[in-house]
């Protein structure tokens, strides 16, 4: 969103504000609509724009931390992003070309992509009172189109998980044919596609589904459109059954300075009106000015023509922030003044330096030597802690409903009490070609980890790192199929934690290869994109629009993949399609059909039994076309070059007993070996059958989970 500079209130001009703030008497919020999941809550923007090569984003790009493919250079950034992101909460991390950080640690940034890391801030969300998310949506007509469409979805899951509310907010800046698209964008992709108001997140507003429209009425050439047109975009939302918020100019009710003349018919048949406030003030004592010129007659003219007033507060930029205190003036004035709800801007902005998300606290989690780039949050020489401004997010929330008195000096402390972290849980073990890759869950307090490692059960443990910065850690130079086990313990400056629960794992080689040809037809085939295979084992995933793919054992060959970017092909039906495999990519065999059926947004696993293990070498997903054309649509192709297993020597089976699972392993020179178990009983002993684990065949390491009804199992490696 645009930042316009603006002059700085006169010196004579916050003196004289001193002496009448105290003079103000401000009625109480009269909203035009009841408390809902706007009315009377903290809503926040959130961009979920940043992205990294490599991260599987249709974008494929640094977008937004510096708009190439290339890692980011002290270069790249100059001027574009203000503050570096805490990464201490996220298990997965992007290099980029700086130097280490002050504590040792590389530099690396998150990607929006991940879904843990969209997880991750829905989770600070819930713990800090924050009560929705508006999803910032630029023209999706554009080159980030594909990119902003994933994030809709990712949103909208995190949103369910942790009990958030979200909507989609259009921002038209530079949306050269917006009053057409942004219809058939709400019509076909929002609602159409992902039928994203049906979610139980979606916010909702006086019983309708809420749409924020960022941008009408700005006086300048990025938003260029008159009050009629505006007007008629406005109605049409309503006339959807929307209950629809705008994100307007300043002075809107004087149509001066930042916005447009003539656009208060426009404005004001917005349900909700949000000005705009970034840029416009740059100490506590503006926001004091802007109350009584500005925030005081919006909310009159709001609460007389039955709209509800949702202002900006910021955090503030560089030199700004104060350490909390320019924000809470903001909470106080803005309440006081009588405002309906508030919107934070913003959720995670680091390019304008206006995020509340957590935070590099100091020069021990930026790179050396780049200070000059990047404000900590210590900037003022107070040391705040990197989820500050989140909690005080919190505390102003709280204040808002009136849970807490309205005060004007802050409550929330920067730091917290050091205490000792807890031990790390939720660990896991991935074994990959000579190494393993461990992740856990944050623990609360952590500044780093220490991960240490034991080829025996329960130690001795030796520190193979001190000094982890993130919520994952890969242990290379392994010896491949050895059983090697872990533990992890939590640092800050009070300590080391108790360790970890023990996780155990093996790294192996993988035994099977697979390759993608281009689809014949590339117009056709336009929204696959990016569809590719790949090499899966147990417990792997990834994006919708994915095959994955993999031999596995004597018998059989398991594939997973996802239809749902087949909606996107005019004339096709992604519930009519065939599995077909071929010796030589020429002549093809249907091995499994399937008709009616849905697969949006959700993986499927087929088993297929091959008699003859060398008979297909290649292996496609083929759509028919609604009108029976027999050319179909083929979507993905793959070729294998399959390897048995080293080894067919009965091996020895490890088992280790986790937090409410066991966790069975086996040697890596044994994949392809399937794995087999038996339930014993009270009464009549071993079941007489074996039934084998599904996906054993691609893997020598599967969880079983502990129930606590059963009284034992056995397990047995089998093969072929």
């Amino acid at each position: 969103m645009p930042k316009p500079n603006v002059n700085p209130l006169p010196a004579r001009a916050k003196a004289r504000l001193l002496a009448i703030v105290a003079l103000c008497v401000c009625s109480a919020a009269v909203a035009a609509s009841p408390p809902g999941d706007v009315v009377g809550k903290v809503t926040v923007g959130y961009q979920g724009w940043f992205a990294c090569t490599g991260d599987g984003a249709p974008i494929n790009s640094w977008w937004h931390w510096s708009g190439t493919t290339q890692p980011p250079t002290p270069n790249t950034l100059t001027n574009k992003v203000h503050c570096w992101p805490d990464m201490r909460q996220f298990t997965r991390g992007y290099q980029t070309s700086f130097t280490n950080f002050g504590n040792g640690q590389p530099a690396k940034l998150f990607s929006s992509y991940d879904d843990q890391v969209v997880q991750t801030h829905f989770r600070w969300m819930a713990e800090n009172g924050i009560d929705t998310a508006a999803l910032q949506r630029f023209n999706p007509f554009g080159g980030e189109g594909p990119t902003r469409n994933a994030m809709a979805i990712k949103v909208r899951n995190a949103a369910e998980m942790h009990g958030r509310k979200f909507y989609i907010m259009y921002d038209l800046s530079g949306w050269a044919a917006m009053q057409p698209e942004i219809k058939m964008d709400w019509t076909n992709v929002i609602l159409g596609q992902f039928d994203l108001t049906n979610s139980p997140a979606y916010a909702r507003q006086n019983g309708k589904p809420v749409v924020g429209i960022w941008g009408m009425g700005f006086n300048d050439s990025n938003h260029p459109w008159d009050a009629a047109t505006c007007l008629e975009v406005i109605n049409w939302f309503k006339n959807q059954g929307c209950y629809v918020m705008g994100g307007v100019p300043t002075w809107w009710r004087s149509g001066i300075s930042d916005s447009r003349s003539n656009f208060l018919s426009a404005y004001s048949a917005f349900n909700m009106l949000s000005p705009w406030m970034v840029g416009r003030i740059g100490d506590a004592n503006g926001s004091d000015w802007f109350r009584i010129n500005a925030n005081q007659g919006d909310v009159a003219y709001c609460n007389a023509n039955g709209i509800d007033y949702q202002p900006c507060i910021l955090p503030g930029d560089y030199g700004q922030r104060a350490h909390g205190n320019f924000m809470w003036r903001q909470f106080y004035n803005l309440i006081q003044a009588g405002a309906h709800g508030l919107y934070i801007s913003m959720f995670d902005e680091f390019n304008e330096g206006s995020q509340i998300a957590c935070t590099a606290e100091d020069a021990s989690m930026i790179p050396v030597g780049s200070g000059a780039l990047y404000f900590t949050l210590d900037e003022d020489g107070t040391r705040c802690s990197s989820d500050y401004y989140l909690r005080l997010t919190g505390d102003g929330g709280r204040m808002l409903k009136k849970q807490l008195a309205l005060i004007s000096i802050r409550p929330t402390q920067p730091m917290l009490a050091v205490t000792l972290p807890p031990a790390p849980t939720g660990l896991s073990a991935e074994g990959g070609n000579t190494q393993i890759t461990l992740s856990w869950s944050y623990a609360r307090g952590a500044s780093r980890y220490q991960v240490k490692r034991a080829t025996a059960s329960g130690g001795p443990y030796t520190v193979v790192s001190t000094n982890v910065g993130m919520l994952s850690y890969t242990d290379t130079s392994l010896v491949n199929g050895t059983l090697y086990h872990y533990v992890v313990s939590a640092v800050n400056s009070a300590g080391d934690s108790p360790d970890s629960e023990q996780i155990s794992g093996i790294p192996f080689a993988i035994v099977g290869s697979a390759s993608t040809e281009n689809p014949p037809n590339e117009t056709a085939a336009r929204a696959f994109d990016g569809l590719t295979s790949t090499k899966w084992f147990n417990g792997g995933g990834g994006p919708a629009g994915w095959l994955r793919c993999s031999f596995g054992g004597a018998t059989k060959t398991v594939i997973r993949y996802d239809l749902s970017s087949a909606n996107d092909v005019p004339g096709r039906d992604p519930r009519a399609w065939q599995f077909q495999g071929s010796p030589n990519g020429q002549t093809w065999t249907t091995l499994d059909t399937r008709t009616g059926e849905s697969f949006a947004s959700r993986f499927l696993t087929r088993q297929f039994p091959i008699t003859n293990r060398t008979a297909y070498a290649h292996y496609r997903l083929y759509v028919t076309a609604n009108n029976g054309d027999a050319n179909g649509l083929q979507l993905s192709e793959m070729a294998f070059a399959y390897a048995p297993p080293p080894s067919t020597i009965p091996p020895q089976i490890a088992c280790v007993r986790g937090n409410g699972f066991l966790e069975i392993l086996w040697p890596a020179d044994h994949i392809g070996w399937r794995l087999e178990s038996r339930a014993n009983t009270d009464t009549g002993g071993p079941s007489p059958s074996w039934e084998t684990l599904l996906d054993s065949l691609l893997t020598n390491r599967v969880f079983v989970p502990i129930n606590a009804g059963n009284t034992g199992s056995f397990f047995r490696l089998a093969y072929p």
